[in-house]
């Protein structure tokens, strides 16, 4: 008797699997998505598919792209509404409210607009490239308000004409011996000691310093034709890696010392890259710094498709630095609005808390970029439509 010969097995396809799309117009992307949770369990992260979307293929993008925008739109409202006066709270938006960020422009954070408008824009001070370019550098080696402050009390006016190493060095000592911090914690500085060979950090910025004035970089810099050519020349400096020397040349391009478009050159920082790898879950070839300069050039794009009302800085696009710095803060954001994607470092908080400061800025940019006089335009409509208001208010008062 004989037996019968089991069927054929199907034959399984050639060729991968079809790649789940997402329709960019129906796909649900929220700002603040939570993760997924069971009853009575804890959130159990889930991991979305990619979304696809056409004007961006081959590179394909996670739910921390569209939050990318959703952030840039939402900081810089929050930064208008303190601008013009409003009162906390500014956002609706827990994650903003609770924590730190930067502006989404990189000029108007507290520490740039000081060293704009308070050590560069002096008027009782020299503005030769040498005298500007020390005061610059002295500020953002320890980029902290308070130890500028401090050195100008002490020592009086900060000029290179007047440094000597060792007022400064005995005032900086000082301070760290009654316990102040002299350094700010937005990044880390080198100590430098195997360079330099002083025992303190500070001492060995000092040098720094020292040598650069020495090398007449200042006076080579104004000569420099690209911002790429003048962050090399930094670069070429101990302890100044790729992220101090682009964000020193962003700060000496502040100044009248270079006048580059801050569209010509970008360098991610370890913030970007980790805010890059969250964003984009296949590159499509792109390399980080093409895929800054993409995200600037599709910026008033992205805001319609969303429908998103950005504000921009009175007509200024953001440039790459602020799309750059926006990667880093979004990294930040994506910890905690979307803790089930990864980044590069695998941190998983943020760690400092939002605490207005309670001093007003009087808002100032470098005068080429044009913008002061727009400033004070929209200041006098916006008092002379309060004022407008007043006056209809009162008026219904008394009758």
């Amino acid at each position: 008797m004989s037996k019968e010969s089991p069927p054929p097995a199907a034959k399984r396809p050639r060729g991968r699997p079809p790649k789940p799309r997402t329709d960019p117009a129906t796909a649900m992307l929220p700002f603040d998505r939570p993760p997924a949770q069971r009853n009575g369990e804890a959130p159990v992260p889930v991991a979305p598919p990619p979304i696809i979307l056409r004007h961006l293929a081959p590179a394909m993008v996670s739910d921390v792209y569209e939050s990318y925008w959703r952030f840039a739109a939402e900081r810089q409202a929050v930064f208008f509404r303190r601008a013009c006066g409003g009162v906390r709270p500014w956002t609706s938006n827990a994650v903003l409210a609770t924590f730190k960020f930067t502006n989404a422009y990189r000029a108007s954070d507290r520490a740039s607009q000081y060293l704009i408008r308070r050590v560069i824009y002096r008027a009782d001070l020299p503005n030769t490239p040498r005298e500007v370019f020390f005061r610059i550098l002295l500020f953002k080696l320890f980029n902290k308000i308070e130890t500028w402050e401090l050195l100008e009390r002490s020592l009086g006016p900060i000029t290179f004409e007047d440094y000597r190493f060792a007022p400064y060095d005995e005032v900086l000592a000082r301070a760290m011996r009654d316990g102040r911090r002299i350094y700010s914690a937005a990044y880390i500085m080198p100590p430098g000691s195997s360079a330099f060979g002083r025992p303190a950090k500070h001492q060995n910025h000092l040098l720094l310093l020292e040598r650069m004035i020495e090398d007449r970089l200042p006076e080579r810099l104004a000569q420099t034709r690209t911002m790429q050519e003048g962050f090399d020349k930094l670069r070429a400096y101990p302890t100044i890696g790729d992220f101090l020397a682009y964000q020193f040349i962003t700060d000496i391009n502040y100044s009248e010392i270079t006048d580059f478009s801050e569209m010509d050159f970008v360098v991610p920082g370890p913030g970007a890259r980790d805010g890059l790898r969250k964003c984009f879950i296949d590159p499509g070839g792109l390399n980080e710094p093409e895929l800054i300069r993409l995200m600037a050039d599709l910026q008033e794009q992205e805001f319609e498709r969303l429908g998103l009302d950005f504000q921009s800085l009175w007509g200024r696009r953001l440039q790459l630095i602020d799309c750059q710095n926006l990667f880093c803060e979004v990294d930040k954001y994506a910890r905690v609005a979307h803790p089930h994607i990864a980044g590069r470092t695998g941190r998983t908080r943020i760690k400092q808390k939002f605490e207005p400061t309670p001093e007003s800025i009087e808002l100032f940019y470098p005068p080429k970029w044009k913008l002061n006089e727009k400033i004070r335009a929209s200041a006098e409509i916006s008092a002379h439509a309060v004022g407008a208001a007043r006056a209809v208010v009162g008026s219904r008062r008394r009758r």
